[in-house]
This record gives structure tokens, C-alpha cells and sequence, in this order.
């Protein structure tokens, strides 16, 4: 197998979203997607990038100097040597996260991989692009994003919670669409329905710097 990448960019920020929300994090963007949701806020990572081999990239996240590691993309488990660098990672003792879109299969991930996984909700274009046999690959200890734009997308979350029993299985998040949706909004909705076990997510770097801002 090819030990090397496409990368858009290696980076040291804040960790804005999930469980991690807050810590320092090195991410390790992965170029190209193959889903277009219509409010992606990293279109800049679908083309372009570099190639490059395992020991670059472990040189800079060693050069970073951060024990939290995030593989994010673009989608990360579109190329095929994602894992194994990830296995690399483990193994020189970083935590190591991937954050994925739930389109491709979750098979490859190593068990102490901390896994944020999307359900594209319809207003992202991509509903069909969801691999819900993935769920079965999910550990306890993984999350589950929804992000909405719209009530309809909000109660189309709260079904699929309800339909595969995600709150009691995993770590679930549900995210509002900058600019689309107002958070405030969204937990209106959220203890209404008394979504005591789902967790509000914001994504903290888009309101810290631009929400268009790179290498963030």
C-alpha cells in the first residue's frame, strides 16, 4: 500500500466541535470529498493539495507538538492510506480523531481511533449518501453529528435518534448550520422535544476567527 496523501494543509488550532471542544489539536486536512453538502464551509480542500509521504507528515505533527491529532478533510476515508497513517500515529502515542462524513465505511478505522461521524440531514443535499451500516461499526465512546438548517431537518434528526435508538448507543450531537440556523433556535426545539441525552455542538473556531478563515 502507498504510505503517502493528499493534503491540503497540516495545522495546529483549537478544537472547535464534539467531546474535545476547547483542547489544542493538530489537523491533518486530507484533500478531496466526494459528497457536495450545500453549506460545506471547506470547499478549498476538494482540489489542489500535496502529496506527501508518511515521514513528512509525522515530521510536522511532531514539529507541531500537540498530543491531540484530528484526520479531517475533504473525507479523510476516501484514500485508502488514511488508516494506516492513523495506525502510525497511535502507535507514537498521539490521541488520534477522525471526523468523517458517514459516507464511506468505517471498517478500516483502528478500535483506539475516537471516531465524529455525520448523518447528513436532508437539507444538505446528501441524505442518500449515508452508510448506515456504519452504526454498526460505531464504539460507545463515538459521537454522531447532525447538522440543520431548518426544522425539517431538526425533526428528521429526532426521528433517526428515536429509529436506531443513537442516544442511548452513542455520544449524539446536534449542530446548527452557520448562518442558517440559530442555535438559540435549535434548543428551543431540543427541550421541547426533551432531548435530555443529545448534546448541542457548536463550532467554537467560527466564532472565535472568520467562519471562512483557513488553518483553523
Amino acid at each position: 500500500m502507498e504510505r503517502s496523501l493528499l493534503i491540503t494543509e497540516i495545522y495546529k488550532s483549537i478544537q472547535g466541535e464534539a467531546a474535545y471542544a476547547g483542547w489544542p489539536c493538530t489537523f491533518i486536512r486530507l484533500t478531496g470529498c466526494p459528497l457536495r453538502c450545500r453549506w460545506c464551509d471547506t470547499v478549498y480542500g476538494f482540489k489542489g493539495g500535496n502529496h506527501q509521504n508518511f515521514e513528512q507528515i509525522l515530521s510536522e505533527v511532531d514539529r507541531l507538538g500537540v498530543p491531540l491529532v484530528e484526520l479531517t478533510g475533504g473525507e479523510p476515508l476516501a484514500q485508502e492510506a488514511t488508516a494506516p497513517l492513523m495506525q502510525e500515529l497511535i502507535k507514537l502515542g498521539y490521541k488520534v480523531m477522525i471526523e468523517t462524513s458517514g459516507s464511506e465505511s468505517l471498517a478500516s478505522v483502528p478500535l483506539d481511533v475516537h471516531i465524529i461521524m455525520d448523518l447528513k440531514c436532508p437539507g444538505s443535499g446528501m441524505e442518500d449518501r449515508n452508510l448506515w451500516s456504519n452504526l454498526d461499526l460505531l464504539k460507545p465512546s463515538d459521537e454522531i453529528k447532525f447538522v440543520m438548517a431548518h426544522r425539517e431537518d431538526f425533526d428528521w434528526a429526532l426521528q433517526k435518534v428515536r429509529e436506531h435508538s443513537l442516544d442511548s448507543r452513542f455520544k449524539v450531537l446536534f449542530s446548527s448550520a452557520f448562518g442558517l440556523l440559530q442555535p438559540q433556535q435549535l434548543v428551543d426545539w431540543m427541550l421541547e422535544a426533551n432531548m435530555v441525552r443529545v448534546r448541542l455542538n457548536l463550532q467554537q473556531h467560527k466564532y472565535i476567527w472568520h467562519p471562512r478563515a483557513k488553518g483553523v
